[in-house]
């Protein structure tokens, strides 16, 4: 027997010096860390795993500028195709979380392929509804099956990558976050008027099959360790509960009038008694459905929380200025998103220069400085007037986006300082799920508050442009000697008090994400110093 066992040691000894397992035994998951890939095989992880999260977050914003369209076709109001939109947000807001619990049940490899195989068969189905119902189930069932893209696509190319390398993966990953929703309304524009909007759903088939099929190949033996853990059904309920409520309401609060309106309020009680509960369930449950003792760690607590206000912040910024585009300057939605697209430039290029040098940095002034940049971006954008030219358009835009590779990147490697592995996922689908809530709040928030500066302003100046004062009547008189009837003058001195009105409002907007940005400066020196290190092992 002690030969037997001798003998056993010695194959395993030779077993594991010559890696001559069989296919079968290295496909099973496993606990032990894996080596990171290299040379090809790593270029092409990287593209997979980039291109799939980049389908994802196209997603979100592709259809924002078809909605007309796809509403018309269809027969019904654009106001009732808003669910195209908030039907896919809704979905992936609640599956985002689960990224964690779902990979542990049945692998992070197998997760990832089966979503991007799902999403890209309900891609195709959202193509061919027949009917406007069915498109909003499907956009719906297509946003569940997102969820777990995103994290997973940042979780898998982080354990994917040598330690000392893991910045150039998190800037890689974070680029395709950064520039798809600016890409979003340009393609989207793009593709309704010049092709079928079937066509921004089935765009998604040869990538989604790509992207499925190379991480099928590249991360063959690769699985993550599987645990039958039990299902979390009161924090999955109070999860849907929580977060549906929330998203319905700031997708829809703007039109409701906010609190003006009962069923504004009586959602936001809804969202905030359910995710209270959540929060209290899931800290004190064995198999929560989200990790919240990630909390204790400072810099994911401070990293997380930035995150989440920096991205509320950016997107309230972003929306603002093509709804200012298209209001007063008088662009269609192509030519605004073409407009603004600069944003991401910088980021394109210089993601990865950050990315692959922020060891050598305390990730805590690379923080500030992208917050820095944003407030320089915001008060130059704010110089914009009616006046402006495409080209001055885009220059504002491109300063504003100086400061995202610096925000991005150390940012996303702050909060997943010191942690291993399977922590990674499940860290990546908790900071992804405020980040996406982020961008949802500042959208509604600031969108709101535009269009209430607008109304300000516009009875402002009403007030002012009154019959009796010196300069309405030189430029009525003016305006009657160009052979404009009371009529015509009165048009034309409504339309300009409404671009002024529209205007002020964006400049207001501006100023205030640059005072937020510059208060943010503030809030990353609570976090620990760190360099650019991301995390400290672990693998598939």
């Amino acid at each position: 027997m002690s030969d037997s066992m001798s003998n056993n040691v010695g194959d395993r000894q030779v077993l594991s010096k010559h890696d001559a397992l069989p296919d079968e035994v290295m496909a099973q998951p496993t606990d032990a860390p894996l080596p990171p890939l290299k040379g090809v095989a790593l270029v092409m992880l990287t593209i997979a795993s980039a291109l799939s999260t980049f389908m994802e977050v196209l997603d979100t914003t592709i259809a924002n500028v078809s909605v007309p369209t796809i509403a018309g076709s269809m027969g019904v109001s654009a106001h009732e195709g808003t669910s195209i939109i908030s039907s896919y947000s809704l979905a992936a807001a609640i599956a985002v979380p689960l990224t964690g619990w779902l990979a542990r049940r049945i692998g992070e490899v197998r997760l990832i392929i089966t979503s991007v195989l799902l999403f890209t068969l309900f891609s195709v189905l959202c193509g061919l509804a027949p009917d406007y119902n069915t498109l909003v189930i499907f956009r719906l069932l297509q946003g569940f099956v997102s969820g777990p893209m995103v994290p997973l696509g940042q979780s898998i190319m982080m354990n994917s990558y040598p330690p000392e390398k893991r910045g150039a993966a998190m800037a890689f990953w974070a680029m395709t976050v950064i520039i798809a929703p600016v890409l979003g309304p340009i393609l989207g524009g793009y593709i309704t008027e010049n092709l079928h909007w079937a066509w921004i759903f089935y765009i998604n088939v040869p990538v989604g099959l790509f992207c499925a099929y190379s991480l099928a190949t590249l991360l063959k033996g690769r699985e993550s360790a599987i645990r039958r853990e039990p299902i979390d059904i009161v924090g999955l309920l109070l999860l849907a509960i929580g977060v549906g409520s929330l998203q319905y309401m700031l997708e829809h609060a703007n039109d409701l009038g906010w609190y003006e309106s009962h069923e504004v309020i009586i959602l936001t009680i809804i969202a905030i008694v359910g995710l209270v509960l959540l929060f209290i369930w899931d800290w004190y449950d064995k198999h929560p459905v989200i990790d919240l003792h990630l909390l204790r760690n400072r810099n994911f607590t401070i990293g997380t929380a930035m995150q989440t206000i920096g991205f509320t912040i950016f997107f309230g910024n972003v929306v603002v200025v093509p709804l200012w585009l298209q209001t007063v300057m008088g662009y269609d939605a192509f030519h605004s998103g073409l407009a603004v697209s600069p944003v991401a430039l910088f980021a394109l290029v210089f993601s990865p220069v950050v990315g692959m040098n922020m060891h050598k940095f305390d990730l805590r002034y690379l923080i500030a400085t992208g917050f820095g940049l944003f407030v320089f971006g915001s008060w130059y954008s704010s110089l914009l007037t009616p006046d402006a030219t495409m080209g001055q358009i885009m220059l504002t835009r491109f300063c504003f986006g100086l400061g995202m590779p610096f925000f991005f990147v150390p940012l996303g490697s702050l909060v997943m300082q010191g942690l291993n592995g399977e922590e990674i996922t499940r860290a990546a689908g908790f900071s992804n799920f405020l980040r996406t809530l982020g961008g949802a709040i500042g959208t509604a928030v600031f969108v709101t508050l535009w269009s209430r500066r607008t109304t300000f302003h516009h009875a402002r100046l009403t007030e002012s442009a009154v019959p009796g004062t010196p300069a309405y009547e030189q430029w009525m008189a003016q305006l009657g000697h160009a052979g404009m009837n009371s009529q015509q003058r009165f048009t034309l001195l409504d339309n300009l008090i409404s671009q002024q009105a529209a205007t002020q409002a964006t400049i207001d907007v501006l100023h205030l994400t640059a005072v937020l940005f510059g208060l943010m400066i503030l809030m990353v020196f609570f976090a620990k110093p760190a360099k650019g290190v991301v995390a400290s092992g672990g693998g598939h």
